[in-house]
């Protein structure tokens, strides 16, 4: 089979996968709900249990749509900083973006309990999202003059490593003087969760994700010269400086984004763009980008399937999950390069 047939069948198959696990999220759970009233749900119909209704409106079907676009999201970003910096292990956090909401979060809990205002725990997820999105803004636009001032990738990734480091000791300091229950509720944002949004939240996530996706497939060209180096990408035409600050810019709207409204999600930006590219057998980014689309969607929505222990009322951490999946993948394929 020649390599563009293989991967349209390869694309075909992986999309249906994509389709199953995400019904299958909204299928399995605490509660059992029959599958044909979760296809009836979905395609706008009418079920008589009201209490099944509402599982599947307002709490699975959002975090079901979460996961697929935070898989989605975090693998292209992920891909693209690999391109961008030439790094295998680079992920869509290594500009602090994640740090940065982190701050932000870290901040509006734990500050806030250090000035005595108990009640912060109580407040809508509006305020956590905002939050974060303040932290993650801040950092992006020093990641922004940062890329304007420097012509240097590896000086930008090593600020960016260095600005996270920076604001994860600050966040420490927070934790020293918070209360017992701040930090907790801290703690538990940490752990990453697609379970705390509603409808109206994930409208505005999804936006997001799709306006950084599209924005992402538009940067192909550029990061395909970019692969070749600096030298070829120049004599290509390529504006380096430009391109390297439209790479960061839809980086920073997906991770940010992200991370905001789900929290720290580990792993699945890194590993994902590994997987493709051994699926694949390419370094095309016009078939890697919709690659990670799909391939990302599918690890999210199985971590998160995972991670709500069906049959179980326990909820597990979806970075636990997602770092189980995610770290053997890394390894195998190292070990696979290694001895090709």
């Amino acid at each position: 089979m020649k390599p563009q047939s293989r991967n349209i069948v390869l694309f075909i198959s992986l999309t249906a996968v994509l389709v199953l696990v995400f019904i299958l999220q909204i299928l399995l759970g605490s509660v059992s709900i029959p599958l044909q009233n979760v296809l009836t749900v979905l395609i706008g119909g009418h079920i008589e249990n009201e209490t099944w209704r509402n599982i599947i409106i307002e709490s699975r079907l959002p975090a079901a749509l979460a996961a697929l676009f935070a898989g989605a999201g975090l693998s292209v970003s992920g891909l693209q900083m690999q391109t961008l910096f030439r790094n295998p292990v680079a992920g869509p956090y290594v500009l602090g973006i994640s740090a940065g909401a982190s701050l932000g979060v870290a901040v509006f809990i734990l500050a806030a309990s250090a000035f005595g205002f108990s009640s912060v725990h109580l407040l809508s997820g509006w305020s956590i999202i905002l939050a974060a999105s303040c932290g993650a803004v801040v950092i992006f636009f020093i990641n922004f003059i940062i890329s304007l001032k420097l012509n240097d990738v590896v000086a930008i990734l090593i600020i960016g490593l260095m600005i996270g480091g920076g604001i994860s000791a600050l966040i420490e300091i927070l934790q020293t003087f918070s209360s017992n229950e701040s930090l907790k509720n801290y703690v538990l944002w940490t752990f990453g969760s697609f379970r705390y949004i509603d409808l109206n939240q994930i409208f505005y996530m999804v936006v997001v994700v799709l306006l950084g996706t599209v924005f992402s497939l538009a940067l192909s060209k550029p990061l395909n010269l970019l692969l070749l180096g600096d030298t070829y990408a120049i004599s290509s035409g390529l504006n380096i400086r430009y391109a390297k600050i439209m790479i960061v810019l839809c980086t920073s709207i997906l991770a940010g984004s992200i991370t905001a409204f789900c929290g720290p999600i580990g792993f699945v930006g890194l590993a994902v763009p590994h997987l493709c590219r051994a699926l694949f057998k390419t370094a095309d980014h016009k078939i890697l980008t919709p690659a990670c689309v799909v391939v990302g969607g599918i690890i999210c929505c199985l971590c998160n399937m995972i991670a709500s222990a069906p049959g179980s009322d326990t909820a597990l951490p979806v970075n636990a999950i997602t770092s189980l999946l995610g770290a053997p993948v890394v390894i195998w394929i190292i070990l696979r390069q290694k001895r090709v």
